[in-house]
């Protein structure tokens, strides 16, 4: 039972199309398992990515419970929406020392070739190096390096641009389908424009990472991030998006 979340998440990426695995036959290098049962396979790993729920006292608290089991060279990560680096880690001392970092991906993952990298202030340089020639020359992907600051690049440009077309449609009166006509292709942007990117990242994760931009940015920022009360009521009512098959649109 305590797989039962691994496990659905599994059989939704092998239904995702575009197709998430280059290969049907790949999903099947995916062993699921949970915290409470298997745990310590981390022991096994060379490198660790988190990406538990975007709340820092979660994420400190699964840290906790992976330092006594982490092996020599284990490297530790996270693949945060926007909560910082730095405040992960702090205290860590055996996480930090081997080179705490954030590799940031974008959904899908195949397909998006933007890879935000943050380090942690005790990172070296040649770890950072390291990581970004990976993701450059084995993963394919155009890496970034960014600063530890609130949602970092993407996540905090997107984040006002979903914010603020959702306060035009709200204050204009736009129907969903109009707001995405107007900012997709029309404006050189991916199909998925903006209400239907939303439901592709989750409601719940855009709630969290709007909650960390008005945790942390100056107050007069803060303005453009306040959520609508429809938003809230969304996400009350478990309309994610995609992982429940309904957002702001309906499959």
């Amino acid at each position: 039972m305590r797989n039962r979340f691994a496990i659905s998440g599994k059989k939704r990426a092998q239904e995702l199309r575009p197709a998430a695995f280059y290969l049907k036959d790949d999903a099947e290098l995916l062993t699921t398992g949970n915290f409470e049962d298997h745990l310590s396979w981390i022991s096994q790993a060379d490198w660790i990515v988190e990406v538990v729920l975007e709340d820092l006292n979660i994420k400190r608290e699964l840290f906790k419970k992976l330092i006594p089991l982490l092996g020599e060279g284990t490297v530790v990560s996270s693949n945060t929406s926007g909560i910082s680096i730095n405040k992960m880690c702090e205290g860590f001392q055996e996480i930090s020392k081997k080179g705490f970092w954030g590799p940031i991906f974008f959904n899908p993952p195949r397909y998006m070739r933007l890879l935000e990298i943050i380090p942690a202030k005790s990172t070296s340089k040649s770890i950072v190096g390291e990581n970004g020639g990976c993701g450059e020359r084995i993963l394919g992907k155009g890496v970034v390096f960014a600063k530890d600051t609130p949602n970092f690049i993407a996540n905090r440009v997107g984040s006002f641009a979903i914010a603020i077309v959702i306060k035009t449609m709200v204050e204009d009166g736009y129907r969903i389908e109009e707001v995405d006509q107007v900012t997709g292709p029309a404006m050189g942007r991916p199909r998925s424009a903006t209400l239907r990117t939303a439901d592709m990242v989750g409601l719940d994760v855009m709630a969290h990472v709007t909650k960390n931009l008005l945790e942390n940015l100056p107050e007069k920022e803060r303005v453009y991030f306040q959520p609508a009360p429809f938003l809230q009521q969304m996400v009350k009512n478990q309309w994610l998006g995609d992982k429940t098959k309904q957002g702001f649109i309906k499959r």
